[in-house]
């Protein structure tokens, strides 16, 4: 097996140090380091993670190629410094059946840009009426450890309380998309002010919250892991406080646009705003990154959502919600937690590698930078700061919302057990 030399790399931002990879794993961490014949890659200060995890990926495939491909979905994913996603189940067939999930598992084999677990659908068909092969899905190949209906709501509280008991037998969790969806009807953006000028349907913060109160208690009565996907109000995060103050297992996330992004960009009608939670108000952003800093939110997800060029520009009521994120999410964390010291270098490394690699038990990942661990490995050039160009993206969509915008950061490397699927930017 090959060996490579990372020289002069800012391990989890610390001091400069080398790193020595021999085939999948870290042979060892110092200064001075040499190796005869192996591979050099002058880090020049450049920050070295662990592969980061994302908890939250929609890859599409199998039914909406036209939007994403496992493959391109997954080359998209080591550009932006992934070594391994959870792909979301609201495919065609929807992810509910141990073949569906092995299908999806295999293709991420067969690509090996990251790594792919595939999350369970929590119901038959997203519908909500009933329990999906939760412990099938487990027992299968692909071992299922996640299971969502994200994109819907699992609304009737006995199914979401018999689907915390089932996981609770295998240590699984559930990932609840918190939408109650009588209080959504119609709604096109977050309830406030601004929707009132726009005379766009109001999305109030209470649909959300009403829904994560209930399942963390659920959650307390039945002994089980909940996940709270995509929180995105100030409520959200004083719900979640209050549960683990409490010693609820209870866990949650926020995407990059809900720390940066707020509704006021919806004055523009462009529909590449529009997402599912909404953009908030700007209270809501600041308490999202509080919350990511003190703990309460524990993990970034992305919320990869791809959509193809006519699901997106036309009019703001037919646009599908959904923004590409894989790519930029890095860039995005550094700009709002990292330059505005709320986050080191080490805590975005927890926030999006160790822990969402542990919430979604993905073995090898998120694992510490030292000897003896596989070589999963991002390395960034945290000096770097230019536009998004989304003609650059791996992804076969281009619905971000930061087109243009000038943003810090640039994965340069991405290593999945010692392989390099990156280079200089650039795919191998």
């Amino acid at each position: 097996m090959s060996k490579t030399l990372i020289r002069g790399a800012k391990v989890l931002g610390g001091e400069p140090q080398d790193v020595l990879i021999d085939g999948e794993t870290i042979e060892a961490v110092g200064t001075g380091l040499s190796a005869e014949g192996a591979e050099v890659i002058e880090a020049d200060g450049k920050v070295l993670l662990p592969g980061l995890v994302d908890l939250h990926t929609h890859l599409r495939e199998p039914g909406r190629e036209d939007s994403e491909t496992v493959l391109t979905g997954t080359r998209s994913a080591a550009t932006g410094g992934y070594t391994a996603v959870f792909a979301m189940a609201n495919t065609f067939p929807v992810a509910d059946t141990a073949g569906v999930v092995e299908q999806v598992w295999r293709l991420g084999k067969e690509h090996g840009y990251c790594d792919v677990r595939p999350v369970g659908a929590v119901t038959v068909g997203l519908e909500g009426r009933k329990l999906a092969e939760l412990g099938a899905m487990h027992d299968s190949a692909a071992g299922v450890t996640v299971f969502s209906d994200d994109g819907k709501c699992v609304h009737d509280a006995v199914i979401m309380r018999r689907a915390l008991e089932y996981v609770k037998a295998f240590g699984g969790v559930v990932a609840q998309h918190a939408q109650e969806p009588r209080l959504t009807e119609g709604a096109e953006m977050n309830e406030g002010v601004v929707s009132a000028e726009l005379g766009l349907g109001g999305w109030p913060a209470v649909a959300e919250e009403a829904i994560i109160a209930r399942d963390v208690l659920l959650a307390e009565h039945v002994g089980s892991r909940v996940h709270i996907c995509h929180l995105s109000t100030a409520g959200s995060v004083e719900i979640v406080r209050w549960a683990k103050s409490r010693g609820i297992d209870v866990t949650a996330e926020v995407t990059p646009h809900h720390l940066l992004l707020t509704e006021e960009l919806v004055r523009t009608y462009n529909p590449v705003y529009k997402v599912n939670p909404p953009l908030r108000t700007e209270r809501d952003v600041m308490a999202l990154r509080e919350a990511l800093a003190d703990g309460t939110i524990d993990i970034v997800a992305t919320d990869h959502a791809p959509h193809p060029h006519e699901d997106k520009d036309c009019e703001w009521a037919a646009a599908a919600m959904g923004m590409v994120g894989l790519e930029t999410a890095l860039s995005v964390v550094q700009e709002t937690m990292v330059e505005t010291g709320l986050l080191d270098w080490a805590q975005v490394a927890d926030r999006m590698s160790s822990k969402p690699a542990r919430i979604g038990r993905a073995e090898g990942h998120g694992r510490p930078v030292s000897a003896g661990e596989p070589a999963n490995l991002t390395l960034v050039d945290t000096a770097y700061r230019g536009p998004v160009d989304p003609a650059g993206f791996a992804s076969r969509s281009r619905n971000t919302p930061y087109e243009g915008r000038e943003l810090p950061g640039r994965v340069t490397h991405t290593w999945l057990r010692g392989k390099a699927t990156l280079v200089d930017g650039k795919l191998t």
